[in-house]
């Protein structure tokens, strides 16, 4: 990600803060959900075409 800003903290998963509302290039983005991982990774395929996938897993959609 890149010039990105975010609001408050909601919880923390695997030590990384979520946080509510993360803004990324100029759109906003909210917390949705966790993806489904495994030892392979987190399949790209669970996202729909407006949500990103921070490293830790935690899926947001644009708002």
């Amino acid at each position: 990600m890149e010039k990105s800003t975010r609001s408050t903290a909601i919880g923390m998963h695997l030590g990384k803060t979520i946080y509510k509302i993360i803004e990324n290039n100029g759109h906003q983005y909210v917390f949705d959900r966790l993806a489904e991982c495994d030892l392979d990774g987190c399949p790209l395929q669970q996202l729909s075409k407006d949500e990103l996938m921070l490293k830790s897993g935690l899926i947001y959609r644009q708002a």
